[in-house]
């Protein structure tokens, strides 16, 4: 009998007699220890199923339930039981997509009501019988007529159009049981495979995120290697909804929005607008020391600009756009163009250079309204946008510069973060040459730093490459905010130039960049993160002063008017309600400090101080309470 060379990587070589066997088969004469927690498998580097036949020598890896693209696997696999579970109990559904995403999956349905939560039991329910049943996944490759003749029999349209769309001459196709997918997979060797699931929710969206497409209903699930992760995982969504920025910015009095106004725009509320405040204030201070000068540009730009720059040919989708005196206008939804034009203003020599702008800029951008949601994804927002202006040799240094400005700003807020470089997408502006140097400067300033990174392909800005910072909240979920954005093109396209040491024009190279990104996505992110907690430096109350009796409200007043003068911001409760009644009102406003007056500090010309947390400071006197919450201001506590 012929024999092949299977070498299980970080494992020795071993001889096998081959019939040729599927990987299962392999991996069981190869005696793998904790072979059931195997999922797929890498041939020669390839991912495949374990149903795969191996017919000549191969160097394997198995890929495990737990790891990353074990979880992807298992949950893909669970969004087809859920699908085959949703055609057995809602005859006549149609189904369209079912990927895996972070920390779960969804599945699309089109059915003749819209699913809603009530349903999920019942489904649930039937995914354990198809679990149970422990129905292989099999895959087969038919060719991409036979895949439409069989979908459009089952009355799959949405499928049918996919297949019309796919180049292929041939495709692959899974099967368990009665339900049948377009799929590349690969897919667990069976459901039984499949150990903790839960459904979570219903939500709508349309087809293919389009607007004037139908509306289908999307159910989201979760599927981890075992129950103890399942639960953790629970766990830590129960954790973000108490958290949840939308909630809290209601209850802390912070924004809101309206349908009468618009969706995706917020009206912040005095507490809110105070937030920003802080947080701009704050911007401002550190870009100054930093050496960036402070600019603005207009809402509006002639849309011949927009075209210019290549926005309305690469990004005109997101842009709205306006007429004036028989001209059109573009709404600005980047800042990068006015910070150009005064670079062109006036003739630069190398040693202006670089040039630091920053503004905190209104921008406005068209976002399906199914993607908006709260703070995190609107229509109108403020960027805290720079772009630095520098000659060639400065490219390395300013790049640099930036990453430590991000590293910075992240540790006043303790957020650790990880770093990705976005590559040239299909869609852009540039020569080849130029998209290299742009890539290559921003790994080596990555490298120059000793910075771990991701390669993130097609995912750049039309106009160059990026560096994506993801920052890591109190539940550990990512976040995109800051990034870093290197440009050889723009400056082409707006000729700006600078004169060089040898008196001749040369071409400087831009750098676009942003630290917190959207403030309003920044604020949601913060609001989730601190559950609405915030520091005192942050706190758009500080401190609310309460007295016990009528009595002693002269003296609340006189404590409450020190504070104000003091800078410190400082509210007053002197309501006739009882101390319990006024405390817990400030707990669930999750104010840091309150300042307890009653007869004896009223007498003694002191105060008590209360953290929120539910700790009583020792009494103390107005000066010193000052002192206290400077410090925390100063040490941004």
């Amino acid at each position: 009998m012929e024999q092949i060379r299977i070498n299980i990587k970080n494992h020795s070589e071993r001889h096998i007699d081959v019939n040729p066997l599927t990987v299962i088969e392999a991996l069981r004469a190869l005696n793998l220890s904790d072979l059931d927690r195997v999922v797929a498998i890498r041939i020669n580097g390839d991912l495949k199923d374990l149903r795969t036949r191996i017919t000549k020598d191969a160097e394997i890896e198995p890929v495990y339930i737990d790891s990353t693209e074990g979880l992807e696997i298992l949950r893909h696999s669970t969004s087809h039981v859920m699908a085959m579970a949703v055609k057995e109990l809602f005859p006549g559904v149609k189904v369209t997509i079912g990927p895996a995403i972070e920390d779960g999956f969804y599945y699309d349905f089109d059915y003749e009501r819209p699913f809603r939560d009530d349903d999920l039991p019942r489904i649930e329910e039937k995914m354990k019988e198809i679990i149970k049943a422990d129905l292989p996944f099999e895959r087969k490759e038919i060719s991409k007529g036979e895949a439409i003749q069989f979908f459009s029999q089952q009355g799959e349209d949405y499928k049918v159009e996919l297949l019309e769309e796919i180049e292929d001459d041939r495709v692959s196709i899974y099967t368990q049981g009665s339900f049948t997918d377009l799929c590349r997979g690969p897919h667990l060797p069976s459901t039984g495979a499949i150990k903790a699931f839960k459904l979570l929710k219903v939500a709508g969206a349309y087809w293919r995120g389009d607007e004037s497409k139908p509306m289908l209903s999307r159910i989201y699930g979760t599927a981890f290697a075992d129950d103890k992760a399942l639960k953790e995982y629970l766990d830590r969504l129960e954790e973000a909804k108490k958290r949840d920025h939308v909630r809290l910015g209601k209850e802390l009095e912070l924004f809101s929005t309206h349908e009468e106004v618009g969706a995706g725009f917020i009206i912040w509320h005095p507490k809110g607008c105070m937030l920003r405040h802080i947080l701009e204030q704050m911007e401002i201070e550190e870009h100054l020391r930093r050496g960036y000068e402070m600019v603005k540009g207009p809402q509006l730009l002639k849309t011949e600009l927009w075209k210019r720059s290549g926005h309305f040919e690469n990004y005109r989708e997101n842009m709205y756009f306006t007429e004036i005196d028989k001209q059109s206008y573009g709404i600005k939804p980047m800042n990068c163009l006015a910070h150009m034009l005064i670079y062109r203003s006036k003739i630069r020599s190398y040693r202006d250079l670089p040039k630091r702008y920053f503004e905190l800029g209104l921008v406005h951008r068209h976002e399906r309204s199914g993607v908006l949601h709260g703070l995190l994804r609107v229509r109108e927002f403020t960027q805290d946008d720079a772009h630095i202006i520098c000659t060639p040799e400065q490219l390395n240094d300013e790049i640099k510069g930036v990453l430590d400005f991000v590293k910075d700003v992240m540790a006043i807020f303790d957020f650790p973060y990880e770093l990705e470089i976005s590559t040239r997408p299909e869609k852009s502006i540039g020569s080849d040459e130029d998209w290299e140097r742009a890539t290559s400067a921003l790994i080596k300033a990555m490298e120059d730093n000793g910075l771990e990174y991701q390669i993130n392909e097609g995912e750049g800005a039309f106009y160059g490459p990026k560096i994506d910072v993801k920052l890591k909240d109190a539940l550990g979920r990512r976040w995109q905010c800051a990034t870093i954005q290197c440009d050889f093109t723009l400056p082409e396209r707006f000729d700006l130039t600078y004169i060089d040491r040898d008196g001749e024009k040369k071409r400087p190279v831009m750098i676009h960049r942003v630290i917190l990104g959207a403030i309003e996505r920044f604020i949601g992110v913060l609001i989730e993160h601190y559950g609405g907690a915030f520091p005192v430096w942050l706190s758009p109350v500080q401190a609310m002063v309460l007295t016990v009796t009528d009595r002693v409200v002269p003296y609340g007043e006189n404590v409450l008017n020190s504070l104000l003068n003091a800078n410190i911001r400082a509210e007053g409760d002197f309501r006739n309600e009882k101390l319990g009644f006024k405390v817990r009102e400030a707990q669930v406003q999750k104010i840091p400090y309150m300042i307890i007056i009653g007869d004896r500090e009223a007498e003694q010309k002191t105060l008590t101080a209360r953290l929120r947390s539910g700790k009583n400071l020792p009494a103390m006197g107005i000066d010193e309470f000052i002192k206290l919450i400077n410090d925390d201001i100063k040490k941004r506590r």
